[in-house]
């Protein structure tokens, strides 16, 4: 049984939820691709390095283990491992570092997993086409709607299909803040209270502001429609500017306001939307609530199809699940 090896660049609660999964899959990987994987390198921003070519025990990490005058781009140029989990935050105006993370892991012939968006948003193109020259695979479920499969469903399900058009609910944070809100919930304390559930950032101006759902819009865009743009090519609006008026109108007219994510192909041309609109209170975008998100495609071969995550449960982190399936993916092209 082979032994594959792994580096984690990033280690904050996406990171820490995908070591637990993998121990909790571990005879399954060994069942299905007859193979271990260890955990060998894992790279914090505050922390430094922590390597092991024995694999490391994710359960009992002591911070004095790490070695703090290692890089993170040392660690993705020297260590030892076959594939590597892009987990830094994401930095939504430029999408680095993690572009030069994955550009170097490539260039090594590494395979490439990432919860990052910003790479699909802003250089996904390029990073695809390094892979292939490499001969590896760059993956990148969790990067919108939590690692539930939108990705894998255009790929795989709606294969041999042309998709034309993206619409949809991207970011929670906003959703949530809504829905608060048209249930008489002040904007600010619907902030306040996300934030306690632990969903909402401490600074959650880049999604109130529509950058997340803007950047998540590109990276679907720039996949499944191979569009080649970047956030700063969508058409941006928050939902700042709402007040209970706006909300009370439109419930007085059967509507709701909802941040709504929109891609389409005008004149050969990819054009990408993010602002709030009004929505009929009985669509099914209007059913997307609290910190549900949705995601419509329209196809050529099989009309519209939707995609549909329902509400955050804080015991179940899918983010992480997202990283285990590509895992999956990789360990099965490693065949």
């Amino acid at each position: 049984m082979k032994t594959v090896k792994m580096a984690l660049i990033g280690y904050g609660n996406v990171g820490q939820g995908f070591a637990r999964m993998l121990k909790r899959r571990q005879d399954y990987i060994k069942d299905t691709y007859d193979c271990e994987v260890k955990i060998t390198a894992i790279c914090t921003r505050s922390k430094g390095a922590l390597i092991d070519p024995n694999g490391i025990d994710t359960d009992n990490i002591n911070d004095a283990d790490f070695n703090k005058e290692m890089t993170s781009m040392q660690v993705i140029d020297e260590a030892d491992f076959d594939l590597m989990a892009e987990l830094t935050p994401i930095n939504i105006k430029t999408g680095q570092p993690a572009i030069d993370h994955i550009r170097h892991a490539l260039s090594r012939g590494k395979y490439v997993t990432t919860a990052n968006k910003g790479p699909i948003a802003w250089a996904y193109r390029e990073l695809r086409d390094l892979a292939k020259e490499n001969n590896v695979a760059l993956f990148y479920e969790p990067t919108v709607m939590d690692g539930i499969p939108v990705y894998d469903f255009a790929r795989e399900t709606l294969k041999g299909c042309k998709i034309t058009e993206i619409k949809g609910i991207l970011n929670a944070t906003t959703n949530f803040v809504l829905e608060k809100m048209a249930n008489g919930v002040s904007f600010e304390d619907a902030v306040k209270d996300g934030q306690r559930q632990g969903f909402v950032e401490a600074d959650p101006s880049m999604d109130l502001e529509g950058w997340d759902a803007a950047a998540k819009l590109t990276a679907l865009m720039n996949v499944v429609m191979d569009a080649h743009i970047t956030p700063n090519q969508i058409q941006r609006q928050g939902i700042s500017h709402i007040t209970k008026k706006d909300i009370d109108e439109a419930k007085a007219d059967h509507k709701k306001i909802k941040l709504l994510c929109h891609g389409w192909i005008e004149n050969g041309q990819p054009v990408g939307t993010v602002s709030p609109q009004l929505v009929d209170e009985g669509s099914l975008i209007a059913s997307i609530d609290g910190t549900m998100s949705s995601v419509t495609m329209n196809t050529d071969l099989m009309g519209e199809v939707s995609v549909i995550e329902h509400a955050y449960e804080p015991e179940i982190d899918h983010t992480a699940y997202g990283v285990l399936v590509d895992l999956f993916f990789i360990l099965e092209a490693m065949k």
